[in-house]
C-alpha cells in the first residue's frame, strides 16, 4: 500500500515576490540557455537559482551552481521570501492548456509520498534512466535539502472518486495562478482539512502508482535516502523517506501523451521506391501524398487507426509520405524475445528495433541513423521543408494502458516512448527533507 501524506510545504510569500508568474519555471530537463536567462532576469527570486543556477564567472569548480543554490535558498529562508505553511496540508494543482487548438485542464494533488524501491512495492517506473542527471540532482538535494521540483505519478481512478472528491472540496475557493512560458494556465489550491484529506489519502493508499515523469528525480531521492541511512541520521519517520509527487488519475480528461516523432539524419537520401524495397518484406506499404497535405493525411489515418503497428514515413529527397503497417508481430518476437509482447507491439520498439537498427542498415551500407526528437506534427513539416533530415518518421503516441500494462511488469519502455504534456511547474510548494 503506498503511504501518501499531506505536508507542511514551503511557499513563496507573494507580499514579497509579487506575481507567481514571476519566480515559478518549468523543470530543469526542458529549459535551455536562453530560457534560463529570461528566468534569471523575471525576478531575483525566481526558482531558476535554485533548481538550475548558472555557472559563474570566477567558479571554483563545477560544484560551486549547487552551493550557490543552497546559499540562496537558506538566504530567502531567512528573509521570509519562502514561508513554511502553519497546516499540513496537500495542494491541489491544475493545468489549463492546448494541444492543436483543443483545450485541456489536467487536474492532480501535491502530496507527499513514501518511497519505495522499485519492484518492491506499489510504485512502478516506465523509462529507463541515466547516471548523470542522478548525480546532478544528488548534489542540488544535498546543497538544499529539499524537494525542489514534483515527479509526476499516475494511479487508476476509473470513476474519478478521488478527483470529484478534490473538486468538491476546493469548488468555493479562489486558487493562486501562474501563466507560464508556454500560455500553460497553473492554478494551485492549498487544502488543509483533514476530514477531507484523511479521505483523499485513504482512496489513493491501495493504489499503484506509475512515474510518468521525473524517473531521475525520484531515485535520486532514493539515493539520498539510501545515504542517510548509511549515516545512521534518518528515523523511521524522517521526512527523507518521502517525495515531493504530484498524482493524477489515469482516466483525467486533461491527461495528455503527445507524440513523439522521429527526424532521422546520417543515412543516404531516400527516394519511396527505396523505402518500399527496405520495408517490403515486413509492412504493408500505401502511397498517401506529398508535402504538408500528405504529412496531414498521413497523420490522420495514424490517428483514425489507433494501434502501434502503423508508422508514416516521408523520403525527404522526393517528399513522398506513406504509410507502413506492420504485417506480423512474429519478426519482433523473433529480434525481441527478451521483452513482453505488449513491449515489443509499442511503435517506438517497432522503429528502432526492427526498421532503424536493422532493416535501414541492411538497405543502405554505411547507414548509422541518428535521431532528432519532436513532437507536434508542424514541427516536422517544417524540418522537412528545410531538408534537415533524410527521413522523417510520425509515431503514433503510447497510450496509458500501454504504460500501465508494461510498468506493472516491472519492465521499462523504450526511449522516447512517452510524453506526458505539459511538464509541471517548479516553485509552486516546496518538500523539506
Amino acid at each position: 500500500m503506498a503511504e501518501i501524506q499531506a505536508f507542511r510545504a514551503y511557499r513563496y510569500d507573494l507580499g514579497r515576490v509579487g506575481t507567481l508568474a514571476d519566480v515559478v519555471a518549468p523543470p530543469y530537463d526542458v529549459i535551455d540557455a536562453d530560457l534560463q536567462e529570461r528566468l534569471y532576469n523575471r525576478s531575483p527570486y525566481n526558482v531558476i537559482r535554485l533548481i538550475l543556477n548558472r555557472e559563474e564567472k570566477g567558479d571554483a569548480d563545477a560544484d560551486a551552481k549547487y552551493q550557490r543554490a543552497g546559499r540562496c535558498l537558506k538566504d530567502w529562508l531567512r528573509e521570509g521570501i519562502l514561508v513554511q505553511d502553519s497546516a499540513r496540508s496537500v495542494y491541489v494543482y491544475h493545468q489549463v492548456f492546448k494541444v492543436e487548438d483543443k483545450e485541456f485542464t489536467r487536474r492532480g494533488v501535491l502530496a507527499r509520498v513514501r518511497l519505495e524501491p522499485f519492484g518492491q512495492g506499489k510504485i512502478f517506473p516506465h523509462e529507463e534512466t541515466m547516471p548523470g542527471p542522478k548525480a546532478d540532482r544528488l548534489k542540488l538535494m544535498h546543497a538544499t535539502g529539499m524537494n525542489l521540483s514534483p515527479v509526476f505519478g499516475l494511479y487508476p481512478d476509473p470513476q474519478g472518486e478521488v478527483q470529484a472528491s478534490l473538486d468538491r472540496a476546493i469548488s468555493r475557493s479562489l486558487p493562486l495562478e501562474a501563466t507560464d512560458h508556454l500560455g500553460v494556465v497553473n492554478r494551485l489550491w492549498p487544502l488543509s482539512d483533514t476530514q477531507t484529506i484523511s479521505a483523499i489519502t485513504g482512496m489513493l493508499g491501495p493504489k499503484p502508482v506509475f512515474i510518468a515523469d521525473g524517473h531521475h528525480r525520484y531515485e535520486t531521492a532514493l539515493k539520498y535516502l539510501e545515504e542517510r541511512r548509511a549515516m545512521g541520521t534518518v528515523r523511521d519517520d524522517d521526512p527523507a523517506h518521502y517525495v515531493l509527487m504530484m498524482l493524477v488519475g489515469m482516466s483525467d480528461p486533461g491527461l495528455v501523451i503527445l507524440p513523439t516523432h522521429r527526424l532521422v539524419s546520417g543515412v543516404p537520401q531516400l527516394r519511396r521506391d527505396d523505402l518500399a524495397r527496405m520495408l517490403g518484406d515486413h509492412f504493408d506499404l500505401e502511397t498517401v501524398g506529398q508535402g504538408e497535405k500528405g504529412a496531414r493525411a498521413t497523420w490522420e489515418w495514424i490517428e483514425a487507426d489507433g494501434s502501434q503497428n502503423v508508422l508514416g514515413f516521408i523520403t525527404v529527397d522526393d517528399g513522398v509520405w506513406q504509410l507502413a503497417r506492420l504485417r506480423s508481430p512474429d519478426v519482433m518476437a523473433e529480434i525481441c524475445p527478451q521483452h513482453s509482447s505488449a513491449w515489443r507491439s509499442l511503435g517506438v520498439s517497432i522503429l528502432h528495433e526492427l526498421v532503424l537498427s536493422r532493416l535501414l542498415p541492411a538497405a543502405c551500407t554505411g547507414a548509422s541513423p541518428s535521431c532528432r526528437y519532436v513532437h507536434l506534427l508542424q514541427e516536422v513539416i517544417d524540418a522537412v521543408a528545410k531538408r534537415e533530415c533524410q527521413l522523417g518518421v510520425l509515431v503514433p503516441p503510447a497510450k496509458m494502458t500501454d504504460v500501465e500494462k508494461i510498468a506493472s511488469g516491472n519492465e521499462k519502455m523504450p526511449p522516447k516512448s512517452t510524453y506526458f504534456y505539459p511538464k509541471l511547474l517548479s516553485g509552486l510548494v516546496f518538500n523539506p527533507l
